[in-house]
């Protein structure tokens, strides 16, 4: 695995699950960082700054994200894995997502200090 770069982003985020096919807060997409909406048949999963998270669904806040510097091409193998696993041996539970231009790590903001530490241990560059 080459060396991924890796930004860690500034303020808190949060993941909120909402009833399967419900709506999304009009203005969710006007801010700044990420936003990503997941719908499936059993629910509707929003991740995105915490102040934004919608109001009417169960919110697990105090989350840091962290982006690996894109794009990355889709023939590319292992980079979740290989994050994920340093992660793992650090102890340090993760949310993971993909966009179609990288991946993204969210790790609780009290585990953001092993998360950083264990990456650059495993060879990666946090910005």
């Amino acid at each position: 695995m080459n060396r991924l770069v890796i930004d860690v982003a500034d303020g808190e985020y949060a993941v909120t699950r909402l009833d399967p096919g419900s709506s999304v807060p009009s203005g969710l997409f006007s801010g700044a960082g990420l936003v990503s909406v997941t719908s499936t048949a059993a629910e509707v999963s929003v991740v995105c700054p915490t102040a934004a998270a919608p109001e009417d669904g169960r919110t697990e806040a105090g989350w840091r994200l962290l982006t690996v510097r894109g794009p990355l091409e889709f023939t590319l193998t292992g980079i979740m894995a290989a994050l994920a696993g340093a992660l793992a041996q650090a102890g340090v539970p993760l949310f993971a997502l993909s966009t179609f231009d990288t991946d993204h790590l969210l790790v609780r903001d009290a585990d953001l200090d092993r998360a950083v530490a264990a990456l650059r241990e495993a060879g990666h560059e946090i910005a």
